[in-house]
């Protein structure tokens, strides 16, 4: 592409969106509601890859310790725990820190408390986390076998059942992805096929007199990298009302259930759908052209 050229092939792409003006912007409507399922299908397998990491980073091991335990065998307990090449860290709760912890979570003035009295019915015990969040029930299986240990708790059976439904939706979110990357390119391929049919004549006089391919492709391409972004632009800001809608609910009714809606994510959102819908507008552009520059 000469320096010169460029006003052409600009006037050129924005003169074919004004003639097919209604196709350009039932292309770019859409292209907005395909990049916007795409856009939420990204959002989906982020959070779930986010919801994943924040259950494995936390999750615990509880090795509750029967009530009869010697010091001599707490000790042993806890030197094995250290040794173990699977554990990252142990760390030991007495039944002293565990009533304070728990006061400190419900309040002095429970109920709860309050019938007690001078009673501490908590059991000692120690909280571990594995290097592999994949070893937990292998590790845990191994600790019940100890001698002083009376229970190992880590939320059997949910834990698993939740990692699981992290991982299909990973993979559905990807294939989800993939589907309506591929549907938007054609959305735009068609497009941009009616407009070249429509200038079938012209790109092969063209031709004749000695114009390359690229100096015929480049106004399509424009048109078709325009329709892209504008289409991408009206997602975006679909999608981001959307998704703020939502985290604004689900840090109001689930606290507890982590979103993510920092910026650098926010950012990273924008720049994929942009750059997503500018890449599938000009590949269905290239698509459009390959027939009818075969002269």
């Amino acid at each position: 592409m000469r320096i010169r050229t460029i006003p052409y092939f600009i006037e050129e792409a924005f003169r074919s969106l004004w003639q097919n003006r209604w196709m350009s912007v039932a292309s770019m409507s859409t292209v907005a509601v395909s990049l916007m399922i795409l856009g939420l299908s990204l959002i989906l397998v982020v959070n779930s890859n986010y919801l994943a990491t924040t259950i494995e980073s936390e999750l615990e091991i509880a090795v509750i310790l029967k009530d009869d335990v010697s010091g001599s065998q707490l000790k042993t307990v806890y030197d094995k725990l250290r040794t173990e090449p699977m554990i990252e860290h142990v760390v030991y709760v007495s039944k002293a820190e565990a009533l304070s912890q728990m006061r400190k979570q419900l309040g002095e003035r429970s109920d709860f408390f309050r019938a007690l009295g001078d009673q501490n019915p908590l059991p000692d015990l120690f909280r571990i986390k594995v290097k592999d969040v994949a070893q937990v029930a292998a590790v845990a299986e191994q600790i019940s076998a100890y001698s002083g240990v009376d229970k190992v708790r880590y939320g059997q059976g949910v834990i698993e059942r939740l990692l699981s439904l992290t991982y299909w939706v990973r993979w559905v979110g990807v294939g989800v992805m993939g589907l309506i990357g591929a549907a938007a390119v054609f959305l735009i391929a068609t497009t941009i096929r009616l407009t070249v049919f429509a200038r079938r004549k012209e790109i092969n006089i063209m031709k004749y007199v000695g114009a390359t391919d690229w100096f015929i492709r480049w106004p399509f391409l424009l048109e078709g990298t325009l329709l892209g972004l504008l289409g991408a632009l009206i997602a975006v800001a679909m999608t981001y009302g959307l998704y703020m809608q939502v985290v604004s609910y689900v840090h109001a009714s689930l606290p507890f259930v982590p979103l993510r809606n920092d910026a650098d994510f926010l950012l990273l959102l924008t720049q994929v759908l942009l750059g997503t819908g500018m890449f599938i507008g000009a590949l269905g552009s290239l698509i459009s052209l390959r027939r009818f520059l075969r002269v």
